[in-house]
């Protein structure tokens, strides 16, 4: 019944009811929205778990094969073969011969995440002990978001996830985002887009995703960074362009960042 009424009260309001965050026994990886995601998970479901699987079924046999085998009851006198040329041959030439396919594809992916298309969008994200600051220097915006505390979330709002103010990009745009830190280490992490990147002082990493659905995406901090890492979440609201448009209107009045000094005028207050 609390959930019939949580979808009514999100759709009366307008909000998107689609939100990618962790379910309770939730076993697989969140939903995706980027081709960098679903090459991921390809990677993870297709490539990666097969040959693990296979791999450890083969050793658990050997192991059982060993066991039954060789057991003293039937080798009261132990073989003292010291080694076996071909079987060493093998079991060296084999495992390379698994790690080069997965590293063609692993190398293909690794490459789509490090070159960065022509961005539409450019967002700078800056972690602090314990929230993440945010600007979009092409627009002369910056805000800081900051978790909702328990006692004050609304409906639809995650626990420990949710944030006061939300990054807001279009759907089907090239963002790419500047990550840092001021204090500690950090990591800017968003498991739907397959984003993860460290926030070091004093450096600038990089790092992009394109949206292919609009929705309130939700991700954390992924570097312990001091007692309150598991309370700086991270929300990205994907929308239309149109409402992204209009959302940059309200926010160069409402976040307008002094371009001389770099400063943040807080209109709020």
């Amino acid at each position: 019944m609390k959930s019939i009424l949580t979808t009514i009260i999100l759709f009366l309001s307008g909000q998107s009811l689609y939100a990618a965050q962790p379910k309770n026994w939730q076993l697989g990886y969140q939903d995706s929205v980027t081709s960098i995601m679903d090459d991921l998970v390809f990677m993870h479901d297709y490539i990666l778990l097969p040959i693990i699987t296979a791999i450890s079924v083969f050793v658990l046999f050997l192991i059982l094969y060993g066991v039954y085998k060789f057991r003293a009851s039937k080798n009261p006198n132990p073989s003292k073969t010291t080694h076996n040329t071909t079987l060493e041959i093998l079991w060296t030439v084999i495992p390379c011969l698994i790690l080069v396919v997965i590293a063609v594809p692993s190398f293909k992916l690794l490459y789509k995440q490090d070159v960065i298309p022509k961005a539409d969008v450019t967002i700078k994200a800056i972690g602090y002990q314990w929230y993440w600051g945010y600007e979009y220097p092409d627009q002369k915006i910056a805000f800081e978001a900051t978790m909702v505390e328990t006692k004050d979330l609304k409906p639809g709002q995650p626990r420990l996830l949710a944030t006061d103010k939300h990054v807001v990009v279009p759907v089907n745009k090239v963002v790419k985002v500047l990550i840092t830190a001021n204090d500690v280490l950090h990591a800017w992490a968003m498991p739907a887009f397959g984003v993860k990147r460290d926030a070091v002082p004093g450096r600038i990493n990089e790092t992009w995703f394109k949206a292919e659905k609009e929705g309130i995406f939700y991700g954390q901090c992924s570097e312990l960074c001091g007692i309150k890492h598991a309370f700086m979440p991270i929300t990205v609201e994907v929308v239309s362009e149109e409402k992204y448009k209009e959302w940059l209107d309200m926010a160069k009045v409402k976040y307008a960042m002094y371009p001389e000094n770099n400063l943040i005028v807080n209109k709020e207050k």
